[in-house]
This record gives structure tokens, sequence and C-alpha cells, in this order.
């Protein structure tokens, strides 16, 4: 007996599907993709709360000093109220508040109607004005003492990059300036009249909150060393620090800070304009042209005094009875002040 096997009676086995592996940079990008999603969600989380905290802040903090409206913006001040020589004090670049950066100082000129004028970018002034050049600055300077109604010589004090501006002014407006002092100035060079592009990353790292993290973890940074300065100083240091931090006018005054120390290099201090500069020993130590340099550029003025003071390069910040002895001293011994 035959047995018929027919076709569809035989056994079906299945052949398994593969399927093949997802290639690896697919998997990459995913992973990048979310990193990326979470990366910007903490960038605006830090934004937000960064704007928080700004905001609080400024409602607590009371401004100080007055607004004086010039034809650029609003220009901060600062007067002590004293009755002696006017004493106009300039300070250095970035500074967030030079008002309370100077203050140890102030505290120290009795004698004096001390004058802080916050440029634009700095303080409680517009921090949007640009075209920073030396021109500029020291024309809205001369513009705010005006409008201030202060009609004698001033006695011009800048600090760090404040001195190049201090010394275009003497020369600018020559018979307004009874003296410069500068606490370890940056010495006027020629280097070259071409200006940079202002920088963009230190704004965006202020707006993203990233230096508010760094100065929150690491306070020192902003800080001041010694005790020369009140709790409530240092919360506005702190804080103005955060506010003001790589701004608009603040990165075009430094785009242009090559071509500014030239404009003033071309133009040295008159011979019988009083001149008191103050260095400080960390600046000459670290810098081996720092002293030359400011003796070159005092070789031509009559009545001239320079001095070499222990400490860093903001001097204001440890050094203020020992800054005011020596202006004040100067000043009386070489300074008419006619009314006083």
């Amino acid at each position: 007996m035959s047995v018929l096997v027919r076709e569809s009676d035989s056994p079906v086995t299945s052949t398994p599907v593969h399927t093949p592996p997802r290639p690896r940079w697919r998997r990459r990008l995913r992973k990048a993709g979310i990193g990326l999603a979470i990366l910007v969600v903490l960038v605006i989380v830090s934004a937000l709360v960064n704007a928080g905290l700004t905001n609080s802040e400024k409602s607590t903090l009371v401004p100080y000093g007055q607004t004086v409206t010039i034809d650029a913006g609003d220009v901060n001040v600062y007067r002590n109220g004293g009755s002696g020589p006017t004493m106009v004090l300039l300070s250095g670049f970035g500074t967030p508040a030079p008002a309370i950066d100077f203050a140890p100082l102030i505290r120290e000129l009795d004698d004096f109607d001390v004058i802080v004028v916050e440029g634009f970018g700095y303080g409680y002034s517009d921090l949007d004005v640009n075209d920073r050049t030396i021109e500029n600055i020291t024309s809205e300077l001369h513009e705010v003492l005006a409008k201030l109604q202060v009609n004698e010589p001033v006695i011009l004090v800048g600090h760090s990059v404040g001195g190049i501006y201090a010394r275009y002014y003497a020369n600018a407006y020559p018979g307004e300036v009874s003296t410069v002092v500068g606490i370890d100035p940056m010495a006027a060079m020629k280097s070259s009249l071409d200006e940079g592009t202002p920088s963009i990353a230190e704004s965006v790292q202020s707006a993203t909150g990233l230096f508010r993290l760094v100065t929150t973890i690491a306070p020192d940074l902003v800080q001041p060393p010694g005790s020369a300065y009140t709790a409530e100083e240092r919360r506005r240091i702190a804080a103005m620090t955060n506010w003001n931090y790589g701004n608009p006018s603040v990165s075009d005054e430094w785009s242009r800070i090559g071509a500014n120390s030239t404009k003033a290099a071309m133009h040295p201090f008159a011979s019988d304009l009083p001149v008191l500069e103050i260095l400080s020993s960390d600046s000459v130590t670290t810098m081996p042209e720092w002293l030359p340099n400011h003796e070159a550029e005092l070789e031509g003025v009559t009545t001239h005094q320079l001095e070499v003071l222990q400490g860093a390069h903001y001097l204001q910040w440890t050094q203020s009875p020992t800054l005011a002895r020596i202006i004040s001293e100067f000043v009386a011994a070489h300074v008419t002040t006619e009314g006083h």
C-alpha cells in the first residue's frame, strides 16, 4: 500500500526575521537631543530665576544719588554734600557701582565737595548708550558738571581707565581742572585708533544667570577684601555686579579702549597742571613697564608727585585713609582753591 504525501502535508517551518540593529549614530543623536533639550530648559529656568532675583533686589535697594539728564541719556551722580573744593571721582573700567566702590575713600574726604559721576554703563546710569569714545565720555562729564552748576575748577581723580579720561578732560577743558590725581591710573599709550567689536559673551552670561550662579558660589570674586565696607554696601556691590555685568555700554567702551588711550596719549599733561599719581605696588611688581610709563608721562609736568602705595590695583579698597592723606596734602601744597 502506497502512501501519497502531498506537498501541503509536509511540515512548515518559519524562518526568523532578523531586524537590523539601529545605527549607533541615531542613538547618539537621540541622546544628544535629549541632553540639549534638558540644557535649554535649565537655561530658561536660570534666566527666569535671575530675572526674578534682579527685580526683587531692585525693589528693595533704594537707588542712591540723583539723576542728571543730558542729551545722551540719564546719568547717576552721588554727592557727599561737603563744602570744600570740588573733587570729581572717575571709576575704573567695569566698576558696577562707582559711588559704592569709592565709599571708603569718600568717608576720608570730608573736607571736599566730592562728586562721583557714574558714566553710562555704570551704577544707576543708563546701560545701553553706545559710542563710548573718549570724546563722548569726557563731553558727557562736562555736560553733567554744567547741569550741577559746578562753576569752579575741579580736582579730577581717576582710578584705572579713569586716568586717561581725566587726562583727556584736562586738555579739552583746561581752565576747568585745578589738578589731576590718578589712583593706579592707566597710562595713556599710543597703539592704534582701530576699534574692536563689542563682545556679547558677558551679556549672555548675565542674561542667562550663569554669572549670578558663579558669584553666588564664589562671592569673594566680586567682594573687596578687608573691612572698609559696610554690610549694606557689600549687599549693593553683590547685587549691582549681577545687574550691570556685560551691559552694552561697558562692552562698547572696552572695544574702544585702545583707541581711547591712543587719543589721550596725543595730548600730554599741560606743564603747569599739578598732577599726582599714586600707583599700587602690585601693579608695579607684576607689570615692569607700569612705573616707567608713568614716570615718562610726568616728565614735562612742572609740579608732579609719584607715589607707590602698598596694595592691589583697587587701592581705595584697602588704603583709603592713606590715599586721602596724600591727596589732601598735595592739594593743600599745590592747588589754589579760591573761595574755600
